[in-house]
């Protein structure tokens, strides 16, 4: 007699729906600098969401004795001499450098074929004909001349007073080997543990993404990638570290600081509401939503994606707008938590005075002495 099989007891029903990286990212609005454990403590406790193949930090606040010049870290990652060469022989050409180093790391930290990192604080040194050009402009335009003209080398920070440290490995052992928690403090920390699905992991990959003072880190995925990558290129915005991600952080630089615009007109063009939703808006705002996806199309996030976006006195996280990768908030007397589980913020901070899950497409915007704001979210949640 034939037995019939029982195919649900073979089925393998996972434990949890994992969606893959974990961000988090503690802002004080005070603008009070602390260390990196908070950070560290909160991503390992949602390990789970990452591999190993990729994890960093960007801190906010940690060269006070250089504030006023661009902090340039630099990767080369076959440790070229030659790169390096070519690389110093660049900047002392446009730049006048004021100190630099290799970035200290721990030797008792074995991580997969780490680079050689350095960072140099620089001020523009400009021609006559240059100096019309902002400071950030010219900043902008020699780091992309950099990372696609120097082979094996990558600016990878580039802002004042801030910078980003990642590479391969889970994010406690890129803090361990930058030697975070102790070397640094900062007011803001971001931090992201990486689980890469159509992407290669190496150090540039890893996260987070940087231009000037904008950091990002993303879980998800940016299908619309190449149109996005096509538009920017435009601006003299060029991708070259191998993942999706890159174009958020140049997309954010472009119409945030060359154009002006707020977080909240940004959040509609990368997560724009439908067009059939679009029409059943009051006129005043048909007209404004139908302007920004027509003008901005190419810039629309198309797929599931959670962005935490840091710059100097603020950050924000923002959803995809049908909030297929979420994100939770949290806010405890002068600190603001933003992160993909809850579970990482109730690990730091088990008492939070307020926490929400904000609308897919609607940001949640943190800046220094933002209290007032705070108390208003907690009255209307």
């Amino acid at each position: 007699m034939l037995m019939k099989k029982n195919y649900r007891s073979e089925r393998h029903v996972p434990a949890k729906d994992i969606e893959a990286c974990g961000l988090f990212g503690v802002m004080n609005i005070r603008g009070q600098k602390f260390g990196a454990l908070m950070a560290i403590e909160a991503i390992k406790n949602i390990k789970v969401r990452g591999n190993g193949l990729g994890g960093g930090f960007a801190v906010y606040g940690l060269y006070p004795d250089y504030k006023d010049y661009y902090a340039l870290h630099i990767m080369f990652q076959n440790k070229d001499i030659k790169a390096k060469e070519k690389t110093e022989d660049f900047l002392g050409e446009h730049f006048e450098i004021i100190f630099d180093e290799e970035i200290p790391t721990n030797p008792q930290v074995s991580l997969f074929c780490p680079p050689l990192v350095r960072r140099y604080f620089v001020a523009p040194k400009k021609g006559e004909a240059e100096q019309a050009i902002p400071d950030d402009e010219y900043v902008t335009s020699r780091v992309m001349y950099i990372n696609t003209n120097i082979e094996d080398a990558y600016v990878f920070s580039s802002g004042k007073d801030m910078g980003v440290f990642k590479g391969v490995g889970f994010p406690e052992e890129i803090a361990a080997y930058f030697m975070l928690d102790g070397l640094y403090e900062g007011y803001i920390w971001t931090v992201h543990s990486r689980f890469p699905t159509n992407t290669p992991g190496w150090w540039g990959g890893a996260h987070p993404f940087s231009i000037l003072d904008w950091t990002v880190v993303h879980n998800g995925e940016i299908s619309s990638y190449g149109t996005n990558r096509r538009f920017l290129e435009m601006y003299d915005y060029y991708c070259t570290l191998h993942t999706d991600t890159e174009v958020m952080a140049y997309a954010v630089d472009l119409l945030m600081r060359r154009q002006g615009l707020p977080i909240e007109i940004v959040a509609k063009i990368f997560a724009p509401s439908m067009w059939d939703i679009i029409e059943h808006l009051p006129e005043k705002e048909k007209k404004l939503y139908t302007t920004l996806r027509m003008v901005y199309a190419p810039l629309l996030m198309n797929g599931p994606f959670t962005v935490i976006v840091a710059h100097h006195h603020e950050m924000f996280g923002l959803t995809d707008r049908i909030r297929l990768r979420p994100i939770t908030a949290g806010a405890k007397d002068d600190l603001v938590f933003l992160s993909s589980e809850e579970a990482a913020i109730r690990y730091v901070c088990p008492d939070l005075d307020l926490v929400w899950t904000p609308q897919g497409g609607e940001p949640v915007v943190v800046r220094l002495n933002s209290e007032d704001h705070l108390k208003s979210l907690n009255k209307s949640i």
